[in-house]
């Protein structure tokens, strides 16, 4: 990176920046998509390639990034990632050095460059956002399958296109009409090529180019096609990364199909419609402001002085760590047709984004769990007892755990749901953890103890840890300096000590000393194997201490697929780093990442878990397979009780 300037100079030119967009234009493309939902692709690349590349704000993102980086725990695995996540491995640092020195025409082509730079880690614990440029999503009339027909599997579009399209909106749909597209006559159409390749095969390209998140290829080719999850608290579609994409790339997708009751095959070109996710706004001066510059929630506060994370209680209530994936189609998801809603007896604590049924056979139970980051933290816990409890009385003996599209969230639920299901007598029910010793880390745990910082206010204040007898660590001890010497692709990679998460004290139900149910009476359904952060550590918890059954469905045939996605540990975003530094007094460190001057966030894994069965790997890069995976069916597919049953 360039040298930092002073943030009042780079304030300045940003500023000179914002009137120069503000002049008058003799056509304003931005006004001619603002109020609609729904927009032309094209429409909406001229409004974002009408900003003008900017080098100031380039170099302003790219120190802030490169030095959040240095916190970034993964990043020397990616040098030689080892199998089967070797197509992930990437020179982080050249990477860099290229966006920093290629000439762009637009701020967006400088920003998208860093985007897919960074979605194409395959970590989503570890991505560049710039809401100026992802607060779109691109969707197209035509949800796409992976099943299997008469024993053999296909891309096809879904039979029940019609009823998943429709739950847009007429406003999507109008516009398709005034388009003079009939995509209706599309539903059920077998797909024999995707921009003149094998539909596998562009499914491939997507998974490497478009959908990220997930280290292992199978997983993120699965992420490729049309899924159901939980989305709030209801059920939803999840349209998948080649019908529904984040940002606004393509304007249409060329599709080779034979049409139902057809034998012809034809080239269609099926047009996006993009969808706009961000602030309202009138003009171009308006979009920069309201979803391109920085705003008062952008970038980290001094907690000491904001008393904003202290309650009025003698014992304040510690932050909770959150290991997640950010999937901006949630912001707009559409819903589940009726006629995939699951008819079972739904039972206690199904309020929430746990969904509870007892199937058919009366002695099986379901747990959807939708996501692990609820609006009530408490509220899940007692819904999980809620559940398990009427599973019980009901007399169910064989408890089945969905986690589709289970994207992640708070840390200590994922933690908690493990420990109620294997009862309290397993121990500890997390991972050995640690984080990167980069310098300024170090200097932050200095600074808290100097400082008396406690775990209410900072997450790297000893306080937040316990040793790996489960003794809590003194607010006063520095686990990170002495650090401990690793390697990893021959560059020293210094780390903290390891320490014990401390879930336990946030654990506000008991946990039953025995399991609840027979363990070997409990499977896990991952089904599309979109299992993600939290979720993917609280299924590598069942597998590696319980040795839990496993199912998965989809992929392609013959290959070999992981059970989980990414699974690092905690994860900061950009203002939760900033955050501990400014906490800590130091942003005016050498060290230290500037303030954003865009509305964006870099966020990044910043603990990592390593493997009970090999304490040297982390979970991420350890290979776990799945005891059994099936192909979806016509039957199966986006229809949760029918797989449910069939599982």
């Amino acid at each position: 990176m360039l040298p930092l300037q002073s943030l009042a100079f780079l304030a300045a030119l940003v500023t000179s920046y914002h009137q120069a967009i503000a002049a008058p234009a003799p056509s304003d493309p931005c006004a001619v998509i603002a109020g609609k939902l729904f927009v032309l692709p094209a429409d909406v690349l001229a409004c974002e390639r009408s900003f003008p590349f900017n080098e100031t704000l380039r170099q302003n993102v790219l120190t802030t990034v490169s030095r959040v980086f240095d916190f970034y725990t993964f990043e020397n695995w990616y040098l030689d990632s080892p199998p089967p996540f070797q197509e992930s491995t990437n020179n982080i640092r050249a990477n860099l050095t290229r966006i920093n020195t290629t000439q762009y025409e637009t701020d967006y082509d400088f920003n998208i460059d860093l985007y897919d730079f960074t979605t194409q880690l395959n970590d989503g614990h570890t991505r560049w956002f710039t809401n100026c440029y992802t607060n779109w999503q691109n969707i197209l009339p035509a949800p796409f399958i992976n099943v299997e027909i008469n024993g053999t599997q296909g891309v096809y579009i879904a039979p029940d296109t019609v009823d998943f399209i429709s739950l847009i909106g007429t406003d999507y749909t109008d516009l398709l009409d005034e388009m003079g597209f009939d995509w209706q006559r599309l539903a059920g159409a077998q797909v024999t090529a995707l921009e003149g390749q094998d539909p596998y095969d562009y499914a491939d390209f997507v998974a490497d180019t478009v959908s990220g998140n997930f280290l292992d290829h199978g997983v993120r080719f699965n992420s490729v096609f049309s899924s159901y999850r939980i989305s709030g608290t209801d059920f939803s579609q999840r349209l998948g990364d080649l019908a529904g994409p984040t940002g606004v790339k393509q304007t249409s997708l060329e599709v080779k199909l034979i049409t139902v009751n057809s034998t012809t095959e034809e080239t269609v070109s099926i047009p996006y419609i993009a969808s706009f996710l961000g602030v309202a706004f009138t003009d171009q001066a308006s979009y920069w402001e309201n979803n391109c510059a920085a705003t008062p929630d952008t970038n980290g506060m001094d907690l000491r002085s904001s008393g904003s994370s202290r309650v009025s209680t003698a014992t304040p209530r510690r932050r909770l760590a959150q290991g997640n994936i950010i999937d901006k189609s949630n912001d707009s998801a559409i819903g589940l047709p009726p006629q995939f809603i699951p008819t079972a007896p739904q039972i206690d604590g199904s309020e929430g984004i746990i969904k509870n049924f007892i199937l058919p056979d009366n002695q099986t139970g379901v747990m959807f769990v939708g996501s692990f980051e609820p609006d009530d933290f408490d509220q899940f816990q007692a819904d999980t007892v809620a559940a398990i409890s009427a599973f019980q009385s009901a007399g169910i003996s064989r408890l089945l755990v969905d986690l589709t599209n289970n994207g992640g969230g708070f840390i200590c639920l994922g933690q908690f749901l493990f420990q109620y299901i294997a009862g309290s007598k397993i121990g500890y029910p997390g991972f050995v953890s640690t984080n990167r010793a980069n310098p300024l880390a170090q200097k932050i745990v200095a600074a808290d103890i100097a400082l008396g910082n406690d775990d209410s206010i900072t997450f790297y204040s000893a306080d937040n840890w316990a040793f790996l007898n489960d003794t809590e660590m003194p607010e006063s001890y520095n686990y990170i300096d002495p650090s401990l010497p690793f390697t990893v692709n021959s560059v020293n990679e210094p780390t903290s000590q390891r320490f014990h998460d401390t879930c336990q004290l946030s654990f506000t139900q008991t946990i039953p000393e025995d399991p609840p149910f027979l363990t070997e009476n409990v499977a896990i359904g991952i089904f599309n194997r979109n299992c993600a952060s939290t979720c993917a550590m609280f299924s590598t918890l069942m597998n590696e201490r319980l040795q839990t059954k496993i199912a998965i469905f989809g992929g392609k045939p013959g290959e070999n697929v992981e059970f989980k996605g990414m699974a690092g540990n905690q994860v900061l975003e950009w203002a939760d780093i900033d955050t501990e530094i400014k906490t800590a007094g130091l942003k005016d460190d050498h060290l230290a990442p500037p303030d954003l001057l865009v509305s964006g966030d870099f966020r990044h894994n910043w603990r990592t878990a390593w493997s009970w069965l090999n304490e040297s790997i982390p979970i991420a890069y350890l290979s776990e397979l799945p005891k059994i995976r099936f192909p979806y069916t016509l039957e199966t597919y986006n229809d949760p009780q029918n797989l449910w049953v069939f599982a």
